[in-house]
């Protein structure tokens, strides 16, 4: 089997309950200043609210989740080989949980994982 070749990505999610969004959103950009700017539609059926974060050469993105009741941070790993990554993971007992998130083309070009801790990872090819 090939060995995929694993690094960070650009995106963090961090995934926020209905009471503490709209203050976490003015947190970063009244507070600590930076670049935050409102997504009209993220695509996630999960999320009811969005705002991204220019974070450095990250994107963080702030995602409302009204039936959250505590703050998750969510990562993206990328890889150059998505079935070989899938392959290693699945060595390791890391199986895709596609179901926290459904997105287009998921399978095909992503999978969401977690790591033994419980962290969610997007894991995407790099094409």
């Amino acid at each position: 089997m090939p060995s995929p070749t694993f690094t960070p990505g650009t995106n963090l999610a961090m995934k926020i309950p209905r009471a503490t969004y709209d203050r976490t959103v003015a947190f970063y950009r009244d507070v600590l200043g930076f670049e935050v700017a409102e997504v009209v539609d993220s695509g996630a059926p999960t999320v009811s609210a969005s705002h991204t974060v220019r974070f450095g050469a990250v994107t963080l993105w702030l995602d409302r989740v009204d039936n959250y009741t505590g703050p998750e941070l969510w990562l993206e790993v990328r890889t150059d080989d998505l079935a070989a990554a899938r392959g290693r993971l699945a060595e390791a007992g890391i199986e895709p949980c596609d179901e926290v998130e459904p997105l287009e083309g998921q399978g095909e070009t992503s999978h969401w994982i977690a790591n033994p801790a419980g962290v969610i990872h997007l894991l995407a090819g790099n094409g």
